[in-house]
């Protein structure tokens, strides 16, 4: 691979950063521009370009390539511009298909929640087996990061990088699919179109699919020929993992779901059984992911990662027979939160503090179908804590799932859940008097 005119990274965070290196040992004397719609462009041995300087710098053509950060909408019109220019528009991924993919085992996992933990998963069960594997995406290394370092590559992608993936998979999986991303997709549509790019294309490779995902009817049509179907366990292989996720970490319904969908795509590759338990019992929840934490007489549980309504659901189902504080709210994606109402009582939801913005349509829905729910409106983060410790008896387990992004008051959602186990500690330390 070889670049004929200088290159344009669009986004300054991790991707980006190993894109430049990449490029610096690819081609030490190109010159590479960076340009970001909010932040600093901070990379090294680039020179910044501003989003109100890019269109004329397109006309121009002063750069041959974008390279493109998953964070960054394809659909923006700026984007249209360019490719009437002519000038070309990958990522990081991309370059890594084009630079690193033959002659490795790639499995791309993919879906709305559930993607990490299960490429977690099936690297763990991988290595254990003997194998030699690499995770990357998302988890693990940015792809430019992990190049050629392994035999096989676990990569966990998000819609945003499955919508222009342009190299196939040797197993592709999909965990489960429900709305979400609509700012950056454009449509729920679109979304799914994207996500399902993973599979929906000519090929002779695998497919695995997680339960929910294997009931989806669009999952079912993006797969086109069944036969690309994984082998299903047998029932002695699923009650060996059932038993195994029993005694690990993994918690709920859901991870025992991503837990068996690992555990077929390992087995696909050439893992054992003995590997693949071993994988369980190593494995140790993501950050953020349904973390917890003991604090004073209380249970507080960092689910920060959760954006959607269906994973905050999944966090209440981890936590049976328990009497549960929920804060939940965040940024506005037009997700629907009237089933997830209904579900709280159900779930042994005794109490609600609800976030800015979605908080807000929680509430009012809550209000209306579970009036026993004692509901709070808060306007952050810490006043939904100072909320809860003036009610500490109605409950002992305090869950922060959100069930929407947090970029309306932080940055990310490990800023979030961050600040949240921070409170938590200094509000609830000491015992319940």
């Amino acid at each position: 691979m070889r670049f004929d005119a200088p290159v344009l990274l669009y986004g300054a965070g991790r991707e980006a950063n190993s894109t430049r290196q990449f490029l610096k040992r690819l081609q030490p004397d190109l010159p590479v521009f960076v340009t970001v719609d909010s932040g600093t462009a901070d990379i090294p041995d680039t020179e910044a370009i501003s989003p109100s300087d890019l269109p004329a710098a397109i006309a121009e053509r002063r750069f041959g390539t974008i390279v493109k950060s998953p964070g960054v909408s394809r659909y923006k019109p700026i984007f249209e511009t360019t490719r009437a220019a002519g000038i070309e528009i990958t990522s990081n991924l991309n370059l890594w298909g084009a630079t690193y993919r033959r002659s490795r085992t790639v499995i791309a996992i993919s879906g709305t929640k559930g993607k990490s933990t299960t490429a977690t998963l099936v690297h763990l069960m991988l290595s254990r087996s003997g194998l030699d594997a690499g995770l990357a995406g998302n988890v693990g290394l940015a792809p430019l990061e992990i190049a050629d370092k392994h035999a096989i590559v676990v990569f966990e992608l998000s819609s945003y990088q499955t919508a222009d993936m342009a190299f196939t998979p040797d197993i592709a999986a999909i965990t489960n699919l429900y709305p979400e991303h609509v700012d950056w997709h454009g449509s729920v549509e679109r979304y799914y179109a994207d996500k399902l790019h993973l599979v929906d294309r000519e090929g002779s490779f695998a497919v695995a699919l997680g339960k929910a995902a294997a009931a989806n009817a669009r999952v079912a049509k993006a797969v086109r020929d069944h036969r690309r179907l994984v082998k299903p366990l047998t029932d002695a292989e699923a009650v060996a993992i059932e038993s195994a996720v029993a005694r690990s970490r993994l918690r709920g319904a859901h991870n025992l779901d991503n837990a068996q969908l690992a555990a077929e795509i390992a087995l696909a590759v050439g893992a054992n059984m003995d590997g693949i338990l071993a994988g369980i019992a190593a494995f140790r929840p993501l950050p953020h992911r349904l973390e917890e934490h003991r604090v004073g007489n209380l249970t507080i549980v960092n689910d920060s990662i959760s954006t959607t309504p269906e994973a905050t659901k999944a966090a209440l189902a981890a936590y049976p027979g328990r009497r549960i504080a929920l804060i939940a709210g965040g940024h506005e994606r037009e997700q629907d939160y009237a089933e997830l109402a209904s579900l709280l009582a159900g779930r042994g939801v005794t109490t609600l503090v609800t976030l800015p913005v979605t908080g807000a349509r929680l509430a009012e829905t809550t209000r209306k179908v579970a009036p026993g729910i004692t509901v709070t409106e808060a306007p952050d983060l810490e006043s939904a804590i100072n909320a809860l410790a003036a009610d500490r008896a109605r409950f002992d387990t305090i869950i922060l799932s959100p069930g929407a992004p947090s970029y309306n008051q932080f940055k990310n959602f490990e800023e979030r859940g961050t600040r949240f186990v921070e409170l938590s500690r200094a509000t609830f330390a000491a015992p319940n008097p």
